[in-house]
C-alpha cells in the first residue's frame, strides 16, 4: 500500500505482531460489527479513548466510500494488522468499476484527519482496498 505521495505506509507491512481478519457481507446493515471490531483491538493495543474515537468513525467512512460501488451480494473483508505502536486497518470489497475513491474530497480529508496515514488501491479483478494507518499517540 502507498500513501498520497506514492510512498509505502510505514508500519503497514505484513511482519505485524498479529493479524486479524474479519469478513463480513458487503451491507451497511454490518458496519456496527466492524466498528467494534475496531474499537475493541485499538482497545488492545492502548490507544486513547479519543483515537479509538477516530478510528471508529475512519473504519465507517472508508466503508461509505467503498460499498456504494460494491458487487451485489459481494463480501467486505477487513485486515486489522496489529503492532505496538500502531494499527494498520484493510478495508477490501469486490466493485462494479474497480476505481479507487478520489483523494480530493472532503471525505477523503476527513478520513486522513482521523486515521493519519491513508492509501487506496485497486486490484485487477476490480477489489478496491482503503487501507489506514492510525499510529499510538498521534505519532506520524
Amino acid at each position: 500500500m502507498t500513501n498520497d505521495a506514492g510512498a509505502p505506509l510505514a508500519g503497514a507491512s505484513k511482519q505485524s505482531d498479529d493479524v486479524v481478519e474479519l469478513r463480513l457481507p458487503a451491507d451497511g446493515a454490518y458496519l456496527s460489527v466492524l466498528r467494534t471490531a475496531t474499537a475493541g483491538l485499538a482497545a488492545r493495543l492502548d490507544f486513547t479513548l479519543d483515537e479509538i474515537a477516530d478510528l471508529r468513525i475512519a473504519v465507517d467512512e472508508a466503508c461509505a466510500m467503498l460499498l456504494p460501488d460494491a458487487v451485489e451480494d459481494a463480501g467486505l473483508v477487513c485486515l486489522f494488522s496489529l503492532s505496538p505502536e500502531a494499527l494498520g486497518i484493510t478495508v477490501s470489497v469486490p466493485t462494479r468499476s474497480g476505481r479507487v475513491p478520489r483523494r480530493s474530497t472532503f471525505a477523503w480529508t476527513v478520513l486522513t484527519a482521523l486515521a493519519g496515514e491513508v492509501a487506496a488501491d485497486a486490484g485487477p479483478d476490480g477489489t478496491v482496498s482503503v487501507t489506514l494507518l492510525k499510529r499510538r499517540g498521534g505519532r506520524t
